[in-house]
């Protein structure tokens, strides 16, 4: 679906220049989930705009289904947006004046489908978010969660192949935040779109197939670890051969309360005689397995579980699948 190759983005401000992408190198395939992460500034949505085809790379190869984006003429590269590729927002981008149906009819006039059928297929696309009875609300009579779904039917209405996604629930409260990932999940799954996410909430970036962070302008690819949990415990579960669900429990011999044997009370205990053992003889013990718990030293621990960061999802250099696409430079200028 998409490949990069050394893709560099420069901007000017004022005397100097900004590199926002600096040698991106990165192959999307069909149908894949990509989530993309990192502070602010980095390059995320300057390598979303690339991908969308808002923005042209300043060097370096930007192909998509084998054209590369940065040789085609602007009426190309519209054409490529209207027909393949639909955007969400994290503002929603809603035109306040129209209703919800206006709004998603609007994706459809580029590629010149009749007003019946923009009509119809705008009615389909906000039914399948579960807005079919708020057509005819404008974006000021519905929530945040509701804009973000006329924003998702707009954008798939079109039938694209791709699907960019710029903080999708950056606006949206908690449970809100789980019905909007869980109904794009649906739809890439129903649909086999090609997702790309940028995102700073962790609990959305988990949700796709492969995490992408970006540091100064420079991208490395990782997968999720519940991702590699799921591979782990797919292989663990392969090599357990599977029981019969329908065996049969072996005959139980009928047994009477005659057959049973006779169970005596035990005597009492005796426990004058009893030596005991108090802690405080403890210490000096030549035990091996007696620690003091006040000498525990907890800093050097081995133990492998542990894991001393402050965000595990970040911890790029000591995830094996984790592919840096080149150490990071110092002179760095922050851009978004």
């Amino acid at each position: 679906m998409y490949k990069l190759s050394g893709v560099t983005k420069n901007y000017q401000k004022g005397r100097g220049t900004v590199a926002a992408l600096r040698g991106v190198d990165l192959v999307i395939e069909d149908g894949e989930w990509l989530a993309i992460q990192g502070p602010t500034g980095q390059g995320k949505s300057t390598l979303l705009n690339i991908l969308g085809g808002l923005d042209r790379p300043s060097a370096g190869v930007a192909e998509f289904d084998g054209r590369d984006l940065a040789q085609l003429r602007e009426a190309e590269v519209t054409k490529v947006r209207a027909q393949s590729i639909g955007f969400v927002f994290q503002t929603f981008n809603l035109v306040p004046v129209l209703t919800a149906q206006e709004n998603v009819e609007a994706a459809l006039v580029p590629l010149h489908v009749s007003a019946a059928a923009r009509r119809q297929r705008a009615e389909m696309a906000l039914d399948s978010v579960g807005l079919g009875d708020r057509l005819r609300h404008r974006p000021g009579e519905l929530s945040g969660g509701q804009q973000q779904r006329v924003g998702i039917a707009r954008a798939l209405v079109k039938e694209p192949k791709v699907l960019l996604a710029d903080e999708p629930t950056g606006n949206l409260d908690e449970d809100t935040r789980d019905e909007i990932i869980g109904l794009l999940e649906t739809m890439w799954r129903e649909r086999g779109l090609t997702m790309v996410f940028v995102t700073h909430d962790s609990t959305v970036a988990r949700r796709a197939q492969r995490i992408g962070v970006m540091r100064n302008g420079r991208l490395g690819l990782r997968r999720p670890r519940q991702a590699q949990a799921a591979r782990s415990g797919t292989a663990r579960s392969q090599a357990v051969p599977a029981q019969p669900s329908d065996l049969e429990p072996p005959d139980l011999p009928d047994l009477r309360p005659s057959d049973l044997p006779e169970v005596k009370p035990s005597e009492p205990l005796d426990l004058e005689d009893r030596e005991f053992v108090h802690l405080a003889d403890l210490e000096g013990s030549e035990d091996p397995d007696f620690t003091d718990p006040e000498h525990l030293d907890f800093e050097d621990s081995a133990d492998p579980d542990f894991e001393d960061s402050a965000d595990p999802d970040f911890e790029d250099s000591a995830d094996p699948d984790f592919e840096s696409s080149g150490p990071s430079p110092a002179d760095t200028s922050p851009f978004r």
